[in-house]
């Protein structure tokens, strides 16, 4: 089944020795749990990160919870093109199993990419979109490979204007971040029809993490200053939220479970979807729009510059 009555675990993670996965804003919370968990279960993990301190202690942690994990640090800033680019340079020759898209920021204030793009749809979105598109070559190397997107139920209050795809008009930060995740599910959506329409064997998984405690809900109050904010979402988070071990798990499943197909949506089964074991998520009618997906992937070649070859294994 699919979806088994007890609920899917870490311990359902089939052994992945010889498998390579980048796990995209690995350094703490969500992404930092699914490395630790699928080192543990023997792939070979690239945590990215934009401060090297923060990369090696995140691979530190890694090698603690995995002494015999194979675990390597990629310096990588989602919010500048040309570091997705340097990146990408680096690692697009070897064959990639699973590429989990996890970085991203939220509810931050008005803030431009180091491109001019607004942050939000910048790094959530855009970078994304640029880097699974120069690792294209290395995923079609792989045997199955597999994209994960992360979103979140935030997508729900989400739609875009492609008048005014990066809210130059009217700032609000929940309504960039919601627009940003609705992206999300969008690109997922088109990237597996179009991977499918190349006869490739790419699969593109979308996945969300509830709601989990991290310093995800801490960022935006204190790049405004609101302190106040910041102390009522510390509160808010420890008393409501899942922590972030169990908000990985959809990532998790979504990397591994062979039984999933390319278009499939997780996260946690729970009241709400906000905590919970993985099953098929909810998603809504803005994010069905093939239409929109289609206009998204336009624009964002446009934007970032980046084109994707299918015909390149």
């Amino acid at each position: 089944m699919l979806y088994p009555t007890r609920g899917w675990s870490a311990h359902d993670l089939p052994d992945l020795s010889g498998r390579h996965v980048i796990v995209t804003g690995a350094t703490s919370g969500i992404g930092l749990e699914t490395a630790v968990a699928l080192a543990g279960a023997g792939a070979s993990v690239m945590v990215t990160a934009r401060d090297p301190a923060r990369g090696n202690a995140a691979r530190t942690r890694v090698r603690r919870a995995a002494p015999r994990a194979e675990v390597e640090v990629g310096a990588l800033d989602l919010a500048d093109l040309s570091s997705v680019r340097s990146f990408a340079a680096e690692h697009r020759d070897r064959p990639l199993d699973v590429l989990i898209n996890n970085a991203g920021v939220m509810a931050v204030p008005p803030r431009r990419t180091a491109d001019g793009f607004e942050l939000q749809m910048g790094t959530n979105h855009l970078g994304h979109f640029a880097l699974t598109g120069l690792l294209l070559p290395a995923l079609l190397r792989a045997k199955a490979p597999r994209v994960v997107t992360v979103s979140s139920v935030m997508h729900w209050w989400g739609s875009l204007n492609f008048a005014d795809l990066m809210t130059e008009r009217r700032y609000d930060p929940w309504v960039a971040y919601a627009r940003s995740k609705l992206a999300n599910l969008l690109f997922a959506r088109e990237l597996g029809r179009r991977a499918a329409a190349a006869a490739t064997n790419l699969a593109s998984v979308a996945a969300h993490p509830g709601v989990s405690r991290t310093n995800l809900f801490q960022v935006g109050p204190q790049m405004a200053g609101r302190r106040a904010t910041g102390v009522v979402m510390r509160v808010g988070t420890a008393l409501l939220a899942q922590s972030a071990r169990a908000g990985a798990l959809p990532l998790l499943r979504a990397a591994v479970d062979p039984e999933l197909s390319s278009g499939d949506y997780l996260g946690p089964r729970g009241l709400g979807e906000w905590r919970g074991r993985p099953a098929a998520a909810r998603r809504s009618a803005n994010s069905r729009d093939d239409t929109a997906a289609r206009l998204l992937w336009d624009a964002s070649e446009q934007l970032t510059g980046v084109e994707y070859r299918f015909a390149c294994r």
